[in-house]
């Protein structure tokens, strides 16, 4: 799985007549084009189980079939896109309750130790790295709220993936990334309450970290995770 990628600026400018978004032609094109499709993922514009259609993509975004294939090819990768043989490409359906309640495990059973660990040996250099991920999580509202809902997934997988490899353990974190954990727990649900309450939890970890407090960081780790859980688990009851 690559490393999330917050995206730093918007390179999505208005050019079919239909109103929707097309992505500028630039060095970048690749790289738009998947955020573009990642964020009608995670926002639910494209449905879990959904078809997804090159052709209309090609339409929406205003580019050729190769930097689409390309994106939902890396979405595979990641977890969030299906691909069948004679069928094409579909939205991955939604994690199960028995699923998630397994992720939840596993995460409570590792990122409070690493957590821990991380503390332990944190250093001013990757403090400042993890402030910054946090911070790019803006409590502002924006145009489009699901599209920053989206940002906050990304940034919040960053922000728990930085502080793993801070941890140094490379088993833990590649398991870890390899269940897509953020990508599949936030299409759950669209609420401000998951963005503005993990915020604080985050600012609760970081004071650990800057504290240089292992058990702190144990404990802020395990009630955020915690309380994650409890924030998305009502979404298996709608």
């Amino acid at each position: 799985m690559r490393s999330p990628k917050a995206l730093a600026t918007s390179a999505l400018a208005t050019g079919p007549r239909d109103g929707s978004q097309a992505i500028q032609r630039n060095a970048g094109l690749a790289e738009e084009v998947y955020e573009a499709i990642l964020a009608r993922l995670m926002a639910l514009k494209i449905p879990p189980g959904s078809r997804i259609t090159v052709d209309n993509l090609v339409r929406e975004l205003a580019v050729s079939q190769t930097p689409i294939r390309e994106a939902l090819g890396r979405l595979e990768g990641e977890g969030l896109v299906v691909k069948t043989h004679l069928v094409g490409y579909s939205a991955a359906p939604q994690i199960t309750r028995t699923r998630f309640n397994e992720l939840y495990e596993l995460r409570l059973l590792l990122e409070p130790d690493a957590a821990s660990r991380a503390a332990a040996v944190m250093t001013e250099e990757a403090l400042a790295e993890l402030t910054e991920a946090a911070g790019v999580m803006s409590r502002e509202g924006g145009a489009d709220d699901r599209a920053r809902y989206s940002q906050f997934a990304r940034q919040d997988a960053l922000f728990h993936d930085r502080i793993l490899e801070v941890a140094g353990n490379a088993l833990i974190r590649e398991t870890l990334a390899h269940q897509h954990t953020h990508f599949h727990i936030f299409r759950l649900m669209f609420h401000a309450r998951v963005t503005e309450e993990a915020l604080d939890e985050h600012a609760a970890i970081l004071a650990a970290f800057a504290a240089r407090d292992p058990e702190a960081a144990r404990q802020a780790m395990r009630l955020h995770v915690e309380r994650s859980r409890d924030r998305l688990l009502p979404a298996f009851d709608l």
